[in-house]
C-alpha cells in the first residue's frame, strides 16, 4: 500500500510510550492525591481506589518499558506483528472509552492519536517489507558471486 506519510516503527513506539507516560503521570498523581486524602480521613492503610490507581500507573510504566524494548527489534515481520497488537490495544481502548465514558475526552484523543500513528506505521512497514523482499543481502550477493566464479 503506497501512502504518502511514512512513520517508522521506532517513532510509533516512541509516540506510544509518550502517551503511556502521560497516562502514567495522570494515574500516579491521582493515586497520590487519593492516598493523601485517605490518610487524612482514615489514618494509615490503603483504599481500593488508591490501589487501583497505583496499579494502573504501574501498568502504564510497564508498557513504557516494553515499548522501549520493542525499539531494539530489527526483524520487520516481528515488528509488524507487534504493531498490529499495539494498534488493536490502542484502538480498543479508544472504542471502549467512547462507548463507556465520553467525558474522558483527553484519554479518547490520546488513544485515538496513538492508534492512528500505529496504523500509519503499520502501512509504512508493509511497504518496507515489500522493498526488503526485492533486495539482496550482502551475504546473498557474496554467495552469488562465489557461485558465478565456480562456473
Amino acid at each position: 500500500m503506497n501512502i504518502k506519510i511514512k512513520v517508522l516503527p521506532k517513532y510509533a513506539y516512541l509516540i506510544s510510550s509518550a502517551i503511556a507516560f502521560i497516562f502514567f503521570c495522570f494515574f500516579a498523581y491521582k493515586a497520590f492525591v487519593a492516598y493523601l486524602i485517605h490518610k487524612e480521613f482514615y489514618g494509615d492503610g490503603m483504599d481500593v481506589l488508591v490501589s487501583l490507581r497505583a496499579a494502573l500507573a504501574g501498568i502504564m510504566f510497564l508498557l513504557i518499558v516494553i515499548f522501549f524494548q520493542f525499539i531494539k527489534i530489527k526483524d520487520l515481520q516481528s515488528q509488524r506483528t507487534i504493531l498490529r497488537g499495539i494498534f488493536i490495544g490502542w484502538s480498543s481502548l479508544f472504542i471502549v472509552l467512547i462507548i463507556l465514558n465520553l467525558h474522558l475526552i483527553h484519554f479518547i484523543i490520546f488513544s485515538g492519536i496513538a492508534a492512528l500513528i500505529n496504523l500509519i506505521s503499520l502501512f509504512s512497514l508493509v511497504d518496507l517489507i515489500k522493498e526488503e523482499r526485492n533486495t539482496l543481502t550482502n551475504k546473498e550477493i557474496y554467495l552469488l558471486q562465489k557461485l558465478a566464479n565456480k562456473k
